[in-house]
């Protein structure tokens, strides 16, 4: 059975010994000093003893445990511990006071302004997440408890190796603003069978960085729900990178104005009028969820989409250059080059009204004013010291026609492939994985879009695209 380790500061004794005492209720041990410490003991071996045989902390952030020298050392234990051993850790909010900033990496529960109710349906999902189950709430079963914590907490957490998820899963990105749809949709694709995750279903102590990535990284695919909100959504949008950058499978719901502009050259389900999936609908991402966990490449999943329409119903969302650049300065200033490379195709698709089509060529690029790629080039040349760009590539290589001799010049050079009769990468993850630590120098950008990848003509669309930016650029001066 887990041990449940209690720590707060000695101003918060009333409220900690009535949660032990409620925790205890549910047959759960709870490691609460007032009870387990016996005269003679030594303090400082039975905390030490205490946390050594806990499955789970239990972590109270009052203003009070700010100030506590003791509670702070004890926290300091735990937060090590945790590190050691990936011991759950669940910080409870009971006071004002800011959460320190490991505590910040975990889902919290907030208890600060609760009646009796909240209370105990808060407690609830303690206790089921202390045990490991899945509860949920709702008619359909698609809200877990504590939805909106969960989401309200996903702050960043340290990175660590990911590991594929017990039960890969269908992969729901959407904004808060949208939840009823959501939670609609969850209830309809659980009810066909298929086993679906999102934000909401995160449990308290989850480091919820490194859950997201690994749900998302091993997706068999994922829904995105397109609207005004989740377009201007920074959590949606890394969401979609991170999934692009795998090679996951995309299924999107429109919901409200128009397409992402991230993912414009891709098959969507119009659902503006509010309806969920219609059968046939249903019947795809069944079959695409099933392809998926039978390993299939993103060759054969090409199959089971509709081609995308050359002038699509719903135009594509504009996003102004200075959101898209600040995006590109962010990921970059994160060392995230993967996201950034995907942001510097889109800002460039974008500039030449060519996000539906997913490609562009010389005369396409002539839209393309010249100062939008020289700030692209500056802001990855200041993030690397002049390691990346497009002046490294030209310095490297310079392209000095629209001809194939050309893009295999600067592929080489770019180390895109190792020599002019080797092969490039097929699909955008073996790009990234070949760029190495660092990464190489003048690897970035590439100019990839994983979209275009599953079609019989991306390489050609691909050299078209790297050649014309190149020439474009010599252009200005």
């Amino acid at each position: 059975m887990t041990q449940v380790f209690l720590s707060y500061a000695r101003e918060d004794a009333d409220w900690a010994r009535a949660l032990a005492a409620r925790l205890r209720q549910s047959a759960l041990t709870v490691l609460f000093d007032e009870w387990d410490v016996l005269p003679g003991d030594v303090g400082v071996h039975h905390t030490e003893a205490a946390i050594e045989d806990a499955g789970c902390v239990l972590v109270v952030i009052s203003p009070a445990s700010r100030t506590s020298s003791w509670a702070r050392e004890e926290y300091a234990a735990l937060v090590t511990a945790g590190a050691r051993r990936q011991l759950r850790l669940i910080p409870l909010l009971i006071g004002d006071a800011p959460l320190p900033p490991l505590a910040a990496s975990r889902v919290w529960r907030d208890f600060r302004t609760v009646d009796a109710a909240d209370y105990e349906r808060k407690v609830d999902g303690l206790v089921a997440a202390i045990r490991g189950e899945t509860v949920r709430h709702g008619s359909g079963g698609s809200v877990a408890p504590g939805h909106a914590e969960n989401i309200a907490s996903a702050q960043p957490s340290p990175p660590r190796p990911l590991v594929p998820p017990d039960r890969p899963a269908v992969v729901l990105c959407y904004d808060k603003a949208d939840t009823a749809y959501a939670h609609a949709l969850a209830d309809q694709v659980r009810g066909a069978g298929l086993h679906l995750w999102s934000v909401a279903d995160l449990k308290a102590g989850d480091s919820h960085v490194w859950v997201r990535r690994q749900q998302l990284d091993f997706a068999t695919a994922v829904i995105v729900l397109m609207s005004p909100h989740s377009q201007d959504s920074d959590d949606v949008t890394d969401m979609i990178l991170e999934a692009m950058h795998h090679q996951r499978p995309f299924f999107l719901v429109l919901l409200d104005g128009k397409r992402n502009y991230l993912l414009a050259h891709a098959w969507y389900v119009d659902a503006r009028d509010g309806r969920l999936l219609s059968p046939e609908e249903l019947g795809r991402l069944r079959d695409i969820d099933t392809a998926s966990r039978n390993g299939s490449s993103p060759d054969e999943m090409s199959a089971l989409f509709p081609a995308p329409l050359q002038r699509p119903a719903v135009q594509t969302v504009r996003v102004p250059a200075a959101v898209s650049l600040g995006r590109l300065d962010g990921y970059l200033a994160e060392g995230n080059f993967a996201h950034a490379d995907l942001q510097t195709t889109t800002i460039v698709l974008e500039a030449a009204d060519r996000l539906d089509e997913g490609w562009l060529g010389t005369r396409h690029a002539r839209r393309i004013p010249v100062e939008v790629l020289a700030r692209v080039d500056g802001i990855w040349a200041d993030h690397t010291h002049g390691r990346q760009g497009w002046s490294a590539q030209a310095a490297r290589a310079a392209v000095r026609g629209n001809r194939h001799a050309d893009f295999l010049a600067l592929s080489v050079a770019c180390g895109w492939r190792s020599s002019a009769d080797a092969l490039v990468p097929r699909f955008y993850p073996e790009v990234t994985e070949r760029a190495g630590p660092g990464p190489r120098t003048a690897y970035y950008p590439t100019l990839r879009n994983p979209q275009n990848e599953p079609f019989n003509h991306w390489y050609d669309e691909w050299t078209s695209m790297v050649l014309a930016v190149h020439l474009r650029r010599g252009e200005r001066r």
